[in-house]
């Protein structure tokens, strides 16, 4: 596979770059895709964790090291989360930045009353996901996700590269295509990090007032705002 490498310009080149990777790298591997989202915007562009594993930052890594990884410190997180992040920071050669909202638990809950995350869980997640990631992805062109197909139907039609115009910066989603085996695999073959809640029930993690254990066979995602009806937080769409 043979591709250009040429550094955007201006704005409007983003999403000339968008469409025309979009469809010659569909095909590329996750290596290929990282590869060519870095040769093309360089130090401006980031990935973001949740931290649920690390298979994303051990592939960024590899291409560049010392890549800034945002993670979004809710303060609703597990303390297993937060272990993965000091792990992830000790064990890969990477900047994890960890991102904050404008207000602490304490000063949300005195302004908009106890537990809005069961009240009013899209206010909560943008509050505390949304707009805090918003702000940390203003220095940076494009970043890097680890979401996949096969997650959620929201998620069914994301492309390997993305324009995101609500942000105005590219999106690329090097994982699209993955398969959970494919995940699985790559986490066995290269013994990357892997959040322990996974091993305890729960496939997918979020704040812990808002995930539940998941039993096995049923949606890996059926744990995160269970009897809501909610299926994302926002930092993805």
């Amino acid at each position: 596979m043979t591709l250009l490498y040429e550094r955007p310009t201006a704005a409007l080149d983003l999403t000339d770059i968008v469409e025309s990777a979009a469809d010659a790298l569909e095909e590329a591997s996750a290596e290929e895709i990282i590869r060519w989202s870095i040769a093309t915007f360089g130090d401006r562009i980031c990935v973001t964790s949740s931290m649920k594993d690390a298979v994303l930052v051990d592939l960024a890594s590899k291409v560049r090291p010392g890549i800034d990884v945002l993670f979004v410190d809710t303060g609703y997180h597990f303390a297993e989360t937060i272990g993965t992040r000091d792990a992830v920071e000790a064990v890969y050669p990477v900047n994890v930045v960890n991102v904050t909202p404008s207000r602490s638990v304490a000063e949300q809950e005195r302004d908009l009353g106890p537990r809005l995350y069961g009240r009013n869980p899209d206010l909560c997640c943008h509050l505390r996901k949304v707009e805090p990631l918003n702000r940390a992805l203003e220095p940076y062109l494009a970043w890097i996700t680890g979401i996949r197909r096969e997650e959620t139907s929201h998620r069914r039609g994301s492309r390997v590269v993305e324009w995101n115009a609500a942000r105005g910066k590219v999106k690329v989603n090097p994982l699209a295509r993955w398969t959970q085996e494919d995940l699985h695999g790559y986490i066995e073959k290269h013994g990357i990090l892997v959040n322990p809640l996974q091993y305890d029930g729960y496939p997918s993690i979020g704040c812990e007032p808002c995930t539940k254990q998941v039993a096995p066979g049923e949606d890996p995602r059926s744990g995160r705002w269970a009897g809501t009806g909610k299926t994302e937080c926002g930092i993805n769409l």
